[in-house]
């Protein structure tokens, strides 16, 4: 019998992605949090495999730095079994381009929807869809 997905539950398991996100976690630590085959469409990609969204990860941790997500919305609602999510996340982070003197600073709200399920193989919440909608920058923000 599968675990019921919660509200509460699926809550935490955003907080914990982004706690991850702003660490630069190893991937032993993130892949768990993945569907094994997810779909994620970011601004630039879509990704549909873990080995895909491994490899987008190491290249944006090679870019950013000093990130800090706050989860600013994380509506759930609850479809049997599974859990559409509205997230809204303020996303900061820096990055320096060489040879430029400074870095410069992205301030933006990330506009997203999740599917989160309960995996099969692990029985633990993951993240099955995660489409980011668009990105709101906030005023004096540099952009990507």
């Amino acid at each position: 019998m599968k675990p019921a997905i919660t509200e509460s539950a699926v809550k935490a398991l955003a907080a914990k992605w982004y706690r991850l996100l702003d660490v630069h976690a190893p991937m032993v630590d993130v892949l768990p949090l993945l569907s094994d085959a997810p779909e994620m469409v970011f601004p630039e990609v879509t990704l549909t495999t873990l080995a895909g969204f491994e490899g987008w990860f190491q290249r944006v941790i090679r870019i950013f730095f000093d990130e800090v997500h706050t989860l600013k919305v994380c509506d759930v609602t609850l479809a049997g079994d599974e859990a559409r999510v509205k997230v809204v996340v303020e996303w900061q982070a820096s990055m320096w381009s060489p040879p430029d003197a400074k870095s410069k600073r992205i301030v933006c709200d990330a506009d997203q929807d999740w599917i989160v399920r309960v995996s099969p193989r692990t029985g633990e919440l993951v993240i099955g869809k995660y489409v980011v909608n668009g990105l709101k920058y906030h005023p004096g923000s540099a952009t990507l």
